[in-house]
């Protein structure tokens, strides 16, 4: 049966992501590695207001940035495959440094979902997150969850189905860098039009400024003079 809907769970290591995938998969769960790759795959299936839902369990990463197999896996699935909506998964005990993985996310222009996970564990440390400004600030739903009790865990389901059917990815709300950096980025997006790694160009552009490895080889196998571009650019 084709899936109505296929949503990608996507965060750091340890931060409950396998909790919420057995919490709404079940049983139903298939684990084998990703073609070619000796990561594992973790897919399965919910069924959630008469929709058949496939779920991905991407591996734990902290970084779209290719160093290694899991993060080639996690980029190369949510930039190329396109689900429907990735739920970032974050600690909400060490948001600062899993927010760095969310803005990643938010560059790709992706529907996204934030499942703000371990709220209990964060409580009994004095820490208090203002849900309501940090879904202002990624503009996309924060869903607070506790995952290995079930809790948020199918309001995570509601908020991604949701995403599916909102706006476009064209009226999502763009993260801006200031003039200087942008001024860079338009520059490189407009040398980028014809070049199709399959990547958004944006996205693109922010990675050969960053001096991205695996994007900066896979656009110089294209056009080498636009690669050179980048690094003028960057200065």
């Amino acid at each position: 049966m084709k899936a109505d809907l296929t949503i990608a769970l996507a965060g750091n290591a340890n931060v409950g992501k396998s909790s919420i995938f057995n919490q709404l998969t079940g049983l139903g769960q298939v684990i084998g590695n990703w073609p070619g790759k000796t990561v594992e795959k973790a897919e399965g299936v919910l069924f959630h207001h008469e929709k058949h839902i496939k779920i991905i369990d991407l591996p734990g990463i902290y970084s779209l940035s290719t160093y290694s197999q899991e993060e080639i896996v996690s980029r190369e699935y949510i930039a190329l495959e396109h689900p429907d909506v990735v739920v970032n998964v974050v600690d909400a005990t060490a948001l600062e440094r899993n927010l760095f993985f969310t803005l990643q996310l938010l560059e790709m222009g992706i529907p996204l979902v934030l499942a703000l996970n371990l709220v209990d564990e964060a409580k009994k440390k004095g820490i208090t997150i203002d849900e309501i400004k940090l879904q202002d600030i990624v503009q996309s739903p924060v869903v607070p969850t506790i995952a290995t009790k079930g809790i948020g865990v199918h309001e995570i389901v509601d908020a991604a189905l949701e995403q599916a059917t909102g706006p476009s990815v064209a009226h999502r709300k763009i993260i801006r860098y200031g003039p200087e950096i942008e001024k860079r980025i338009d520059k490189l997006e407009r040398v980028l039009v014809g070049i199709d790694i399959g990547y958004p160009l944006r996205w693109t552009a922010i990675k050969l400024l960053e001096g991205d490895s695996e994007i900066t080889r896979e656009v110089n196998e294209k056009n080498p003079d636009i690669t050179i571009a980048a690094a003028i650019l960057a200065g």
